[in-house]
């Protein structure tokens, strides 16, 4: 008795549209790593991509709880001495709400180029309005939590 591997072509790859408005960034972020990577799925598998299509739109209106808002900061560095660079949560969601979704998920993904190649699958807007009515995406919502 084998486990069977399934192929590439044997993944269906489906396209599902996620509500931020009013969503917790972590729990929002989970629930969209996990749908990603595919492993929602009974025929998931560590080395392949056979996870689904991911839209997030109203990314400028999820939230933080606690004091997070006011001291969650955002790092990059340059490379050259003296080159880093925080920037904090409240200004990057004034700027790019896209971001802040996209770094949150592309922390719960893969460190290699797998994890690469399931970032690319993720989109995110920060209104309500998406480019993707053709792919005729399934509205689904992260479960609720009091």
């Amino acid at each position: 008795m084998a486990t069977r591997v399934p192929r590439k072509g044997e993944l269906e790859e489906h396209w599902l549209l996620v509500d931020a408005e009013g969503k917790t960034l972590g729990r929002l972020a989970s629930f969209v790593a996990t749908r990603l990577r595919g492993k929602h799925r009974p025929t998931y598998t560590p080395h392949l991509d056979a996870g689904d299509h991911v839209i997030v739109v109203n990314a400028a209106r999820l939230r933080l709880t606690g004091q997070k808002g006011a001291k969650k900061v955002y790092y990059s560095h340059s490379g050259q001495p003296g080159g880093l660079k925080e920037v904090g949560f409240t200004s990057m969601m004034e700027r790019h709400p896209d971001r802040v979704v996209r770094l949150a998920v592309g922390g719960m993904l893969p460190k290699n180029t797998l994890g690469r190649r399931l970032l690319r699958k993720l989109k995110v807007y920060p209104g309500p309005d998406h480019p993707h009515q053709a792919q005729a995406p399934v509205a689904v919502q992260p479960a609720a939590r009091g």
